[in-house]
């Protein structure tokens, strides 16, 4: 199952209101507030590869108050 990391950065101030919408999607399965280059950190995984980029692209950058991602596919864990 295709698995990715999604580093958002949100608009000042917004990031609590994005991480609530985040967590309405259901491919994303954590999220977190962080500090440093990028403001949150999302898990998102999916059926298949398509369906990753789908959520990625279609409903995850969507979301007002993003401004840029960065994903990072998962291509072998421990």
């Amino acid at each position: 199952m295709p698995l990715s990391f999604v580093l958002i950065n949100a608009e000042i101030g917004s990031e609590d209101e994005v991480l609530k919408e985040l967590k309405k999607l259901p491919n994303v399965k954590e999220s977190y507030v962080v500090y440093g280059v990028y403001d949150i950190v999302a898990k998102v995984e999916a059926e298949t590869m398509d369906k990753l980029k789908e959520v990625v692209t279609w409903k995850i950058r969507r979301l007002d108050k993003v401004r840029s991602t960065l994903t990072m596919i998962v291509v072998e864990g421990a």
